[in-house]
Order: C-alpha cells, then structure tokens, then sequence
C-alpha cells in the first residue's frame, strides 16, 4: 500500500506474465487472432512451459476461411466488435466440448483479437478490439472482457508488437488483478505507455456484477488511457466505430449536475434545429451529451458517485454520454474526426462560447490567431449557441450581441456570417432563470421548488435513489 493507502503492484515484463500463467496448472485456453494480431499466441509460446496453459492457436487470416468459421458479417467488417464476439462464442464453446470432461479441474478461457495495423499508403491508423472469455474457477460461469484498442506507432510491426503485449497484459489481468478492476485497467498499459489508447472497455459476467461499465469508461478516462469514452442508454460502453461512422453528431457539453429543464430545453432545442439543417440527413444524424474531466474536477478531487449520478439521469432520459478528457473542443474534433463524422454539431451556452474567444484571442496574439480559430471551426463543424440573461438586466446575451475583443471581430463576424456560428431558435426564455448550482444547493437541503426546475424523470430519481446528497436520511427518519 502506498500513503494513501491505494495497493501498489508490482510492473512485470511480458514473459514473465507469460511464465508465470503458463506455470498455473488450473488455468487452460485457447488463442484465435485475425488480422496483424498474431503476436500475443507467441509470447506464451516463446516463455517457455507453454503446454500447460495452450490448448489451440490459430489464425484466419483468409476472409474467406474466417467466414466460414465465424460465419459473414452483415456489415461486410472484419475489425468489428461483432466479429470479436462471434470469435469468442464459437471457440470458447469448443473449449467446453472437447475439454471439459477430459480437464475437470481447470479454467478455461478463449483470447480472440481482430486487428487493422497501419497500411503501407497510411489510410489506415491502426486498431482493433480484444477479448477474452474466462473462468475463475473450473466450475464457475464464464465472464468476457472486450476491449477496442488504437495504436500509435507509425510503424506496421510496432503496432503488431504493441497488439502481442496488450495480449498478455488483458490475460494476465483476467487472472491475477479481477479483483480490483482500476488495477485491472491500470496494467492493461503495462509496457505500452504512448504506444496505444484504449478507448472502450466492457467487463460482463458474475464476478463482475458489481463493476458498473460507466465507471470503467471514467476510469480510462481518468488514468490516461483515452481522451475520449462513450456509454448508451442502457449503461453499456459503446464505441464510435460501431455507431457513429459517417454519421451527423451532435454533442450538447454541460455539467448535468444536476439535468435541469434548462439542460433539456438546449437539447431538445438544438437537435431540432441540428436535424433541420440543409446539410444533414436526420435519419443518421446522433446525439451525444458530454461531461469533461475538467467539469467533474471543478470542485478538487474527483468524486466518481458525483459521476455516476449524473450518468444515472442522462441515461434515464435516454441519452448516450461522452466522458472526455477534451476541455479544448479541438481534441473531441479530431477523436471524431477518425469516423468520417459527416456533420459535426456542438452545442455550448454563451457564457463557454465567450471564454473560448478570449482564450484563442489572448493565448496566440503572437499571430497563430488564425489557426487556433481553423482548428476549432473546421469544414464540417458548427457550434450552436444557447443564450442566457446579461448579468443584472433582463436583455439576452447571444452569439450576436456577445462582447468581443476588438482584434477578433472581423474574424469573429466572418464565423457568424458563414453560419459556423449560430443562435439556438426555439429555445424556452421561461428556463432561463435556472442554474444548475443553485438546483443542487435546494435538493441537498431538500427546499421548497426544485422539483420544478428539473424533468420530473430527474426528480423522482434523485428521491429514489438519493442522489446528489439528498436527505434521505431525513426522510426515512419522518416515516
């Protein structure tokens, strides 16, 4: 343990994570890659004792092998999360058949990865996603771990070298860190630090029934493991690949600390007027809230139920959110920008949109001015903007009244002009006297008239649920 009491382990080598499962008698699987993952089968095999943990490898490296295997993909992909789980299913279930009799003692486990390494012409990056079925005990069910991976080398066999030492970092996780999964996460990096990101992870299983999926998407966050994680409706990590690829998105960014009438009228209001836009096609056009990093560390430490809270209403209203290390939008433009985002939208209130001028303004009056705006307002981005009262008036500040420095308003007007920048229509003027901070001061002292400053959704779960320090205590002391 460390001062502040958090478990130190200690950092091994690939082959010796290697050696020391092989040396494990109990535990017993087998490895399938397809693509440039063709490497972690060969760690194991290279340590030594390689018999006791091996029961088959092998590679489709042949499409045409691979279907016939795995069955055809609707969506003709082959580095896909549903290539991934038709790959764990049928070997996992092998290991079963064949084994299970003649092995009685041991765990099994199935380790399948689909990978794209960098291409010769640099059209591809690099990525890919992982899993793993396993065991705990010879007689226990069966839990998956599914990762997707991005890898940063600029070189092909670098990439596949980085894939084979993720390989064993996620087997030797499963078996020596379930326990505690932030370690768990924590050791997938083992090895590989600047070398890849890993952007989504997903735990499932009995052992894993208490491990809530969007705390892990923080977690990557938080530990430096992505800039960028996203979870559905139902709780579930999700990854853009799989949903968002060449599609219209909408990101609204705010606190939802909580979701109030004001946070549901900028989105509703906004996704009306984005889907509404010549440029878009509503039927694929998505909508993402966003929390970042920044917004949950406002307050000193971060506090991972203060998180949970908001997720819980977010995914209540039915929403998929975005936890993002991106305080400066230009790091979720270009996370984005991979998926061939057709049109992307971002949603932020006047008061964010005055900072972020002042900020490009003062920060690069060196003459960079024109990049750093480039960066940000790119081809196919455009911020949409919700007003809110000037302070002590009854006026509206909006995009086109907001106060400007004066060596930006040509360039700032030029934003305006070209509709990269524009004023939310529709939105309630009856909300606008309602802030999150002061919501969350009433509902802890549980005072008169919050509930009307949230959807009703929101309310009733926050009673139930004690969210955001409501009294709950003092309730159950009145029944």
């Amino acid at each position: 343990m460390d001062k502040k009491g958090k478990a130190i382990r200690q950092k091994l080598e690939p082959e010796q994570k290697c050696l020391e499962i092989n040396l494990d008698q109990t535990v017993y699987g087998s490895f399938s890659e397809i693509g440039a993952g063709q490497e972690v089968a060969r760690h194991f095999f290279q340590a030594g004792a390689a018999a006791g943990t091996i029961a088959k490898t092998m590679s489709a490296y042949d499409k045409i092998m691979s279907d016939r295997i795995y069955g055809v993909e609707p969506s003709g992909r082959y580095v896909c999360e549903s290539r991934l789980y038709k790959m764990l299913d049928h070997e996992y279930s092998l290991m079963e058949e064949r084994l299970q009799r003649e092995r009685p003692d041991s765990s099994f486990f199935s380790f399948a990865d689909t990978v794209a390494a960098i291409n010769y012409q640099r059209t591809i990056k690099g990525d890919g996603w992982l899993g793993i079925r396993f065991q705990l005990r010879p007689d226990g069910d069966s839990n998956d771990i599914v990762l997707h991976v991005k890898m940063l080398d600029n070189d092909n066999q670098l990439q596949q070298q980085a894939v084979g030492i993720l390989g064993v970092n996620l087997v030797y996780a499963c078996y020596r860190y379930h326990e505690n999964p932030e370690m768990m996460l924590e050791s997938l990096m083992d090895n590989l630090h600047g070398r890849v990101n890993i952007d989504m992870i997903r735990f499932s299983g009995p052992d894993f029934e208490n491990v809530d999926n969007r705390w892990l998407s923080l977690m990557l966050v938080k530990h430096g493991l992505t800039d960028v994680a996203m979870f559905g409706p139902d709780g579930q990590n999700v990854h853009a690949s799989e949903f968002l690829y060449k599609k219209h998105v909408l990101v609204v960014r705010g606190s939802y600390r909580p979701a109030t009438l004001v946070n549901l009228d900028m989105i509703k209001s906004s996704w009306e007027q984005f889907k509404n836009e010549p440029e878009v096609e509503a039927r694929k056009a998505y909508l993402l809230t966003e929390i970042t990093m920044d917004n949950l560390l406002a307050n000193g430490d971060l506090d991972e139920q203060d998180f949970l809270d908001r997720a819980e209403l977010l995914n209540a209203l039915g929403y998929t959110v975005v936890i993002s290390n991106c305080e400066q939008h230009q790091k979720l433009i270009h996370y984005l920008s991979d998926y061939k985002i057709q049109r992307l939208g971002l949603v932020i209130g006047v008061r964010q949109l005055m900072d972020i001028v002042n900020e490009k303004y003062y920060k690069n009056m060196d003459g960079r001015l024109l990049a750093a705006v480039g960066e940000l307002f790119t081809r196919n981005v455009k911020m949409y903007v919700y007003p809110m009262y000037q302070e002590g008036s009854s006026d509206l500040m909006n995009c086109q009244n907001m106060p400007v420095p004066e060596g930006i308003k040509f360039l700032y007007q030029h934003l305006v002009d070209s509709g990269q920048l524009s004023d939310i229509k529709g939105y309630n003027a009856d909300n606008l006297h309602i802030f999150s901070k002061r919501v969350l001061q009433m509902l802890q002292s549980d005072e008169e008239g919050w509930e009307a400053m949230v959807p009703p959704k929101v309310a009733q779960l926050i009673r139930e649920k004690c969210l955001f320090g409501f009294p709950c205590e003092r309730l159950e002391f009145e029944y």
